[in-house]
């Protein structure tokens, strides 16, 4: 018997306590009086905007406005024009490096820390949500939790294997301390709420 086996039988002999009670994780949560206001003040914090719009068909118009020179732009988001090209016709997630502007579906949007939950099962690369110059995420304005308590209440991985928090552009502080955005992926982050 070796010495792991012997740990893992004495661990086993040993039982549970049954009279332990579990902690109270019934936390009381943060109530913010308006969602919106500090889902856009959490998210400038950490570099990025958001832009409230009327419907899908506004994204386009927008988009365009703010990234007028992008000229390879990708969407997987349903009902937005702005792009035929969804990302999955490339071969390699490499072949996503060129992307100038990814419009991506987020499926909610936490107040408190201006993150967006993004899992999106019919995208073949990930590697768009990081490797785009700089990204779009649609969210419909509903969908916005206040807390990260919230949101993993909300969280759900059936059917699917990948899903990520993405919260405003890729950026650094490791150098010096000194903050630098789009280090590592997007240049600039906007959510766009419809």
């Amino acid at each position: 018997m070796t010495s792991k086996d012997s740990i893992l039988n004495s661990i086993k002999s040993a039982g549970t306590d049954a009279s332990t009670q579990l902690p109270d994780h019934n936390i009381e949560a943060i109530v913010y009086d308006d969602l919106n206001t500090q889902f856009s003040e959490a998210l400038h914090g950490v570099g990025g905007k958001a832009v409230f719009l009327e419907s899908i068909a506004d994204i386009e118009s927008k988009a365009r406005e703010l990234y007028p020179d992008a000229s390879d732009i990708v969407c997987n988001v349903a009902g937005c024009a702005i792009s035929s090209d969804n990302g999955n016709s490339a071969e390699t997630p490499h072949s996503l490096a060129s992307v100038n502007l990814a419009v991506i579906k987020g499926e909610f949007a936490v107040a408190e820390n201006g993150a967006v939950w993004v899992q999106n099962p019919d995208n073949r690369h990930r590697a768009l949500y990081f490797l785009a110059e700089n990204s779009i995420i649609v969210v419909e304005t509903k969908n916005i939790v206040a807390t990260m308590h919230d949101a993993y209440e909300r969280i759900d991985f059936t059917g699917s294997s990948y899903g990520t928090f993405i919260s405003g552009p890729s950026k650094t502080a490791d150098i010096e301390q000194s903050l630098v955005i789009g280090a590592h992926g997007p240049k600039s982050g906007y959510v766009f709420f419809v």
